[in-house]
Order: structure tokens, then C-alpha cells, then sequence
């Protein structure tokens, strides 16, 4: 029993490594626009975004609108704050999810389907604007920033630390924007 589990983390492991994309959400379809850019921080991603917001003609490969695109981002820090609403198992998290963002850290930068929501998050409103969605990522990263309670696992991740979190997030908007030029 002992040597099929091992067998078992270490294909998880095997997997992770060979292929974060196809593990977390499918391949990546949006890869016509690829500007791989790469942020230290929310607040290098936040920049990007208020950059973008100021352009009129925005060409992209996402599904989302900027809008759409930043509510989701905010979507992803809130839920790292009150929970995500509906994790992958605690097996799926230590193993194939923890040595995902472990290769997306060593890399600097996450690839995920950018057409994907975050499991049971709330449908992006088309009709939001980019004022209101801008507010709403700028809220967000504040909070996640003032917040002194410990933060809840992430859905594909696990658990991570506050500078983890920063760095996933960071990853997770630079993704975003790469596939967004203006």
C-alpha cells in the first residue's frame, strides 16, 4: 500500500512538472497574444491594468472583457481571503497543485486557460465598467494587503503563505495581461 501511494505522488509529481497547464485547467487556447510579461507584485499588476484601461482599442485572445478580466483577478484575491467555493481535494492540492505553483514560481510566470472562471465563483457581469472593475481589484489587493487573518487555501494550490499568495496573484494578473496588447 505504502509503495502505491509513493508510485502515485511520484506520477502526480512527474505530471506536474511535465505539463502545469493541462493539470490546473486544460490547455491554453489564447495564445495568439503572448506579451510574457512577468510581475513581482499585485501592484506591478495593478499598474498594468490602470495602463490598460486608458487605452481605447485594446486587442486581446481572452474571453473576457478587461472588465471581466480584472473582476476575476479580484475574484481570486478575495477568495484567498474568505475561501474559494469549490476547491480541488486535499490530495489534488498537496500533490499535483502544490508542485504546480511550485514550477510556475521557479518559472516567474503561471499558464493557465484564460476562458476559465475560478470554480463556483459568481458569473462575470458584461455590463460591469472598467472604473467599477478597477475599484474592485484595487479594493481587493488592499484588503489582501491589510489582512491580518490567515488565508485559506488556495483552490488548486493548497495552502500558501501571505508572499506565496503575492506571488501567485502576481502571476495570475501578468498572465492576464500578456494576452492582452494595447
Amino acid at each position: 500500500m505504502q509503495t502505491d501511494r509513493r508510485g502515485f505522488i511520484k506520477g502526480s509529481i512527474v505530471a506536474a512538472i511535465a505539463a502545469p497547464n493541462l493539470i490546473l485547467s486544460g490547455c491554453r487556447k489564447d495564445d495568439l497574444i503572448d506579451r510574457d510579461l512577468q510581475f513581482n507584485s499585485m501592484d506591478q499588476g495593478y499598474d498594468e491594468a490602470v495602463r490598460l484601461s486608458r487605452i481605447e482599442l485594446l486587442v486581446t485572445d481572452t474571453a473576457f472583457s478587461l472588465p471581466q478580466t480584472l473582476i476575476h483577478c479580484a475574484q481570486s484575491i478575495e477568495f484567498s481571503m474568505a475561501g474559494f467555493p469549490e476547491p480541488k481535494s486535499a490530495l489534488f492540492q498537496k500533490t499535483v497543485g502544490s508542485v504546480a505553483f511550485s514550477v510556475f514560481s521557479w518559472r516567474g510566470r503561471m499558464s493557465h486557460d484564460l476562458s476559465e472562471a475560478i470554480p463556483g465563483a459568481k458569473a462575470l457581469n458584461p455590463t460591469v465598467t472598467v472604473e467599477q472593475a478597477l475599484q474592485r481589484l484595487r479594493n481587493s489587493i488592499d484588503a489582501f494587503r491589510a489582512s491580518e487573518s490567515i488565508l485559506k487555501p488556495h483552490f488548486a494550490y493548497g495552502t500558501l503563505t501571505k508572499n506565496e499568495y503575492e506571488r501567485a496573484h502576481a502571476m495570475h494578473l501578468a498572465d492576464h495581461f500578456s494576452a492582452i496588447n494595447g
